[in-house]
């Protein structure tokens, strides 16, 4: 389900789990299917747009701190943020240096950053997010990649039917992982689906999506390839020949990088210019604890959500280029 931009300051989208007797805590706000409310900040498609995250309870929470990493543990389900809508262009991102981390997109020189066309790709190809509680450590060579890691909750490529929304809370179950080497630091692409997609129970490990969706794997190592090419880069290379591995070693990945936020959180590791403030994680001595009444009072002073700005049209274009 999509929702409609906002028409008036602090407006909200709710997405909580489909259940008859679960109810939302605004009746404005719009059902979706987890627990968590979107809050609209700014105007949209400009520098001042944000999302913040609310908790069923009504509580500013941090998308990358406060959303639990498992949805069901014992069966390694895995929380995912979903930060761009398949076939969309803004490259929105969880906020990782930011009070309260909200999603917002990311900027280049002062102008808003939009991934190229590199024909024959329309936009992000999956649903594209994070993992809440992970952390790629800038000061950890990985073992298999001989690079750091790249500063950010670990990415997930979600390749179920549906166009999911920015903003919105899956679970998702892990099928594989791509180790990419993105200017020298280790970014690790994990493949998941959505457990509610009418085909989920049919993927149950990488070489399932090699079989029913052929050429797919190949399209998603050819846009991680290219896509930073028409803004003057070279090609993205990888770890393991390009090959993607499977799920026993992405699900060992993936809870690798959740120890390393573990530390950043318990400050066992040096924070840098992460904004590690959480409202349900750490203990009230923490430097990181931060009080519900604090949070809404900053959330307050950014812009209320307003005018919805034009998208260049430039965004449409596609980009060509031979292979080498």
């Amino acid at each position: 389900m999509r929702f409609s931009r906002c028409h008036q300051p602090g407006a909200a989208v709710v997405f909580r789990r489909r259940h008859p007797s679960s109810r939302s805590t605004n009746s404005s706000n719009r059902p979706l299917n987890m627990s968590f409310t979107v809050e609209e900040r700014g105007n949209p498609n400009s520098l001042s747009y944000r999302f913040f995250f609310k908790n069923a309870e009504g509580k500013y929470i941090s998308p990358f701190h406060d959303i639990p990493i498992y949805a069901d543990e014992s069966q390694n389900i895995f929380h995912m943020v979903v930060e761009v809508p398949r076939w969309t262009n803004a490259k929105m991102e969880i906020a990782t240096k930011d009070f309260l981390n909200p999603i917002k997109q990311d900027v280049k020189k002062g102008k808003l950053r939009y991934v190229a066309n590199v024909f024959p790709h329309k936009g992000y190809i999956w649903n594209y997010g994070a993992i809440p509680q992970t952390w790629e450590d800038p000061a950890h060579k990985d073992g298999d990649t001989d690079c750091c890691g790249d500063n950010d909750p670990i990415d997930v490529c979600e390749i179920g039917s549906r166009v999911c929304t920015r903003g919105e809370v899956i679970k998702v179950k892990v099928l594989g992982v791509l180790a990419m080497i993105d200017e020298g630091e280790t970014d690790w692409k994990v493949i998941a689906i959505n457990v509610e997609d009418p085909e989920a129970k049919e993927f149950n490990n990488i070489s399932d999506v090699k079989r029913l969706k052929p050429g797919y794997l190949e399209a998603t190592v050819d846009w991680f390839k290219r896509y930073k090419v028409p803004d003057g880069k070279p090609e993205n290379r990888f770890a393991f020949n390009e090959e993607f591995k499977d799920k026993d070693f992405a699900i060992k990945v993936i809870k690798s990088t959740h120890g390393f936020w573990k530390a950043l959180i318990c400050q066992q590791t040096n924070a840098g210019e992460l904004n590690c403030k959480n409202t349900c994680v750490s203990a009230g001595d923490s430097p990181f604890c931060c009080s519900a009444d604090e949070a809404k009072a900053a959330v307050g002073e950014t812009c209320p959500c307003g005018k919805e700005e034009p998208i260049p049209s430039s965004v449409d274009k596609w980009f060509y280029y031979e292979r080498k």
